[in-house]
């Protein structure tokens, strides 16, 4: 044949990694292919009138070894056939070109339905819209663009982070399901102003956006731009400037949001422009962060990585990287050529496919567990589809493989018995083998004898009777408050009661009327001086126990308004110790169905890791609670339960999601040793229990199964 590239076929020179390429693209259908010099010489000597076969030879004889072999130069000819850009000497070929159309297709409808959680629909070319607009954006796309938007971000952020409890405190308002509806309608409108911003920047750099679509990201729709054609831009920097290009807008209008809600946050107002401004700051954080900037997805973060490291391809090539290795090592195939012959590069690879393939199942199993427990139908069915096409495929096309594949025939009986060898590793590591059985879970050490002491009537603390850390006994007062009302209305109702005293004494001789009225106004004032003086008498608060003083120094609160009810100390006893562990649903769920005597228990200090302390189980978990029994539980106290902003119930703060508590006591030392001391009250500790040996397979089961039956609430 005397094949020649069609005139519509574009080339680009760029430099990846030191070293020159050029950029094969196809406007029509907006695909790209990258060739080294070597074989980018070889397709320019494709003029339609020299054959394959001398083209090949002058390659021999202009580069020697460095020439292309005949398996490349088929390599590079199907790619570039396949792709619609070679035009041959043969007859027509509009069968063929219909032909590899509807394979295209078929290919772009098996990817649809392998990425179900990312589906895409094509919908118009907005190339045309965004030359309109381009113009009037151009003053800020520059460098000088840049820093006044990194002053933008950095301003904002100064505005909202000392508001963060606020922040924090509308959360749940945001996610609740009133809202809905317009965290969807700004999570769309936000999408749509970020996919501008990526077709404007790449407008800016002389690029071309032909796609404008609609994707279901996660049962979300989301709008998205084709700007691949970025892949032709010389410099990197131009292409990073379009990866990133719609989290900038993005981010842009997060921080005007943010002024926005900073204002009305600081007037004290509440209303829909303030709720508009936080679910745009919401919805702009979380996806930025989760997806867009996530090198591990492909988003934006993905292109952005892979131009900065100068790696095209970068996912399709790590998962080459990973296939290569074990053919090469675990079957010691000779003919496979690897996706780099650079060993920086090789390494990149080898570290981003490992990456990526455990954060793939992770997104799958996070991603399934979540939808399941919003819409439990939909989501088993997506479960079941995405691991046929993730996981049963993928072994479908490894065993054609063995079955098929030249590579292998030589190597038959090592490929085959290597593959039989690794699955029998896998069935008895994970299926067969017992493997300890973990599980973990925060507490905190308390006094088993512990009363909260809370102030008994409003008032101020005028007195502080007492220190932190000082021995009280029952009955002790702690503090002494005061209330100037309650002086006037004692007064007030003691020059009542003699008033009416009078009056009844004045009223025995007069008419029996007259001294049954007068006898129960003197038992109405009696019953409410009785009543205001044991208030006044609350204003004492005493130790409810023998104990020490804990909590914080009182006398940096003297003077201060409590309200009745108020915590204002505890008092416990430090030298009985234990443990009071917080285990959610699913933890509590193997404690209540297993006997004590099953499992084994530790504990490890937050202080000191280093130091194991052996405990017994005192009390299973019994029924669910929303108080937390410290607040060094919760995220304010650098634990990992989430609390509702400003929400106390007798005197513990309040988990937003109900919990289990279950105690634990040191286990007695034995053969005379010394355990580790639990340390005091308050302090967090790190809680492992230790169930009985099982295979992995049994104990990921029981995982997945109780995560399921927690969200799906099944």
């Amino acid at each position: 044949m005397k094949p020649r590239l069609r005139p519509h076929v574009q080339i680009v020179r760029q430099h990846f990694r030191g070293a020159r390429w050029y950029v094969v693209q196809d406007p029509t259908s907006n695909a790209y292919f990258r060739l080294n010099p070597v074989a980018h010489e070889f397709v320019g000597l494709m003029d339609g009138s020299r054959t394959v076969e001398s083209i090949w030879e002058m390659g021999l004889t202009r580069h020697a070894d460095d020439a292309l072999t005949q398996n490349e130069v088929i390599n590079v000819l199907s790619q570039l056939h396949s792709g619609n850009l070679l035009q041959g000497d043969l007859a027509p070929e509009t069968e063929q070109l219909l032909g590899r159309g509807r394979e295209r297709v078929q290919q772009k409808a098996v990817q649809q339905a392998i990425g179900l959680m990312y589906f895409k629909v094509r919908l118009f070319n907005p190339d045309h819209l965004l030359t309109a607009l381009e113009p009037f954006f151009r003053p800020a796309i520059n460098r000088v663009g840049f820093i006044a938007w990194c002053v933008l971000v950095a301003a904002a952020l100064g505005t909202v982070l000392p508001h963060w409890q606020q922040l924090r405190g509308q959360f749940e308002s945001t996610i609740a399901p009133s809202n809905w509806f317009a965290l969807a309608a700004t999570f769309v409108l936000v999408k749509l102003w970020h996919e501008l911003g990526h077709g404007l920047i790449c407008k800016r750099f002389g690029g071309h956006v032909p796609e404008f679509g609609a994707m279901m990201l996660v049962l979300m729709p989301a709008p998205y731009v084709d700007a691949s054609s970025a892949w032709t831009f010389r410099s990197k920097w131009q292409r990073v400037a379009v990866g990133g290009g719609g989290m900038m807008f993005e981010l842009a209008l997060a921080s005007v949001m943010a002024f926005v809600w900073t204002s009305m946050n600081r007037a004290g107002e509440a209303g829909l422009v303030k709720q508009l401004a936080y679910n745009v700051m919401f919805t702009s954080s979380v996806s930025t962060i989760i997806f867009n900037a996530n090198p591990l997805m492909r988003f934006d973060g993905y292109y952005m990585l892979s131009d900065v490291l100068e790696v095209p391809n970068l996912m399709q090539r790590s998962m080459t990287m990973l296939k290569f290795l074990a053919q090469k090592h675990l079957f010691q195939l000779d003919s496979i050529q690897a996706p780099t012959s650079s060993p920086g590069e090789a390494v990149l690879l080898l570290a981003y496919g490992i990456g990526a393939f455990i954060y793939r199942i992770l997104v799958f199993f996070s991603i399934t567990l979540y939808i399941m427990g919003k819409l439990f139908a939909i989501g088993l069915l997506l479960a079941a589809w995405t691991a046929a096409m993730w996981f049963v495929l993928p072994v479908a096309g490894f065993l054609r493989w063995l079955v098929t594949n030249t590579a292998v025939q030589d190597r038959r009986t090592r490929v085959w018995g290597v593959t039989a060898a690794l699955v029998a590793a896998a069935v008895l590591i994970v299926g067969v083998i017992p493997m300890p059985d973990h599980r973990r879970a925060e507490g905190v050490v308390e006094s088993a004898a512990r009363s909260g002491v809370f102030a008994g009537a409003q008032g101020s603390i005028g007195q502080v009777h007492v220190r932190s850390g000082q021995r009280v006994k029952k009955g002790d007062p702690i503090v002494t408050m005061t209330l100037p009302e309650m002086d006037a209305m004692l007064r007030l109702a003691r020059a009542q009661l003699a008033e009416h005293e009078s009056l009844e004494l004045l009223s025995h001789s007069r008419t029996p009327g007259e001294q049954m009225v007068a006898e129960k106004y003197v038992e109405s004032d009696k019953a409410e001086l009785a009543y205001l003086e044991s208030q006044a008498s609350e204003l004492v608060v005493r130790a409810p126990q023998d104990g020490v003083v804990a909590g914080s120094d009182l006398s940096q609160f003297v003077g201060r308004m409590m309200n009745k009810g108020d915590v204002l100390c505890e008092v416990l006893e430090p030298q009985d110790l234990r443990v009071a562990a917080i285990l959610s649903q699913q933890q509590a769920d193997w404690i209540a169905t297993l006997p004590p005597e099953k499992f084994e228990t530790e504990v490890r200090r937050a202080s000191r890791v280093n130091e194991v302390i052996p405990v017994v189980m005192t009390r299973p978990p019994a029924a669910a609670r929303r108080e937390l029994p410290h607040e060094a539980l919760g995220f304010q106290g650098g634990g990992k339960v989430e609390t509702r902003a400003g929400k106390v119930q007798n005197g513990e703060r309040v988990a937003s999601r109900p919990l289990f508590k279950a105690l634990f006591r040191e286990k007695p030392p034995e053969n005379g040793e010394t355990a580790p001391a639990l340390g005091m009250p308050g302090e967090r500790v790190y809680v492992r229990f230790s169930l009985p040996a099982r295979p992995l397979l049994a104990q990921w089961i029981d995982r997945v199964r109780q995560s399921v039956q927690g969200r799906a609430k099944v």
